[in-house]
């Protein structure tokens, strides 16, 4: 199957592409990787009026480090961030997360934001973002609003941007400590069926978890002491319910939670030592 006929532009300025979006608005879908909405529009799942491809625009084609965040523009690629000199010293829990995201040649195509913008709850990309508090960079021809992540995202596939808006960057934050990410997968490179960070900095832990809830779920750790860390992720893993798919049963996660996040908090607390 492929897509029905649809318009196509590639505007050269941020400028050029919110007015786009201001006609068309829902009527519009903005392309930058294009790594599921490609699959979704051959598949007829989104038949857009348009598809304003924003690779061409050179301003969201950057990483900067601003106010204590690193920024990361809405075309850049996943593999882009990767290679990025100063990636594990400013932030060690994406760079432990981005080899899980999908394949080297999907990583070529596919955007960080566009991850983000695509708020699957098992992605590992949206986890990071709110586990480190980071927020998304929203313009319109009304005006730009930011975003923290955990308002961002407001469920499965579901996030605060509106029709007229264009996701210009996000933000994450610079984390000192010790981070550690794993994730179970049916494949490598599949989308998780449970992920898993740690942060650890000054005797705080904290713990994010994808795939067992409608959107990350972040909590906080109390102790460094084993045991009540196993107390805290059991306590986490009955808050959060789970569901089914064809993928997992809802009770496979949470048991894969409470098996995993302690050995990833632990390393976690190894790496801030």
């Amino acid at each position: 199957m492929k897509p029905r006929p649809i318009d196509y532009a590639q505007p050269d300025t941020i400028d050029e592409a919110l007015a786009l979006l201001a006609e068309y608005g829902d009527d519009a879908r903005v392309l930058a990787g294009g790594q599921t909405l490609i699959a979704m529009l051959n598949l007829r799942l989104l038949e857009p009026a348009i598809l304003i491809d924003i690779t061409r625009i050179a301003e969201l084609d950057a990483i900067r480090e601003i106010d204590g965040s690193i920024e990361v523009g809405a075309a850049v690629t996943q593999n882009k961030l990767m290679a990025w000199p100063a990636l594990a010293e400013k932030l060690s829990l994406v760079a432990g997360a981005l080899p899980f995201v999908g394949h080297f040649q999907t990583r070529n195509k596919g955007t960080v934001c566009g991850s983000i913008a695509h708020a699957d709850p098992a992605a590992e990309l949206p986890l990071t973002l709110a586990m480190l508090e980071g927020e998304v960079v929203l313009h319109s021809r009304r005006g730009r609003r930011v975003l923290p992540a955990r308002d961002f995202q407001q469920g499965m596939l579901a996030t605060a941007r509106a029709p007229d808006e264009l996701i210009t960057a996000v933000r994450f934050p610079v984390a000192r400590g010790g981070a550690a990410f794993h994730e179970v997968a049916r494949r490598h490179g599949d989308f998780a069926v449970v992920a898993i960070g740690a942060l650890a900095a000054d005797g705080h832990i904290r713990v994010g978890v994808a795939g067992v809830a409608d959107r990350p779920a972040v909590a906080p750790i109390a102790t460094s002491d084993v045991s009540a860390i196993t107390d805290s992720v059991e306590r986490l893993a009955r808050e959060l319910e789970g569901y089914d798919d064809i993928h997992a049963s809802a009770r496979m996660r949470r048991d894969i939670l409470r098996r995993l996040a302690p050995l990833v908090i632990e390393e976690a607390m190894r790496c801030a030592a």
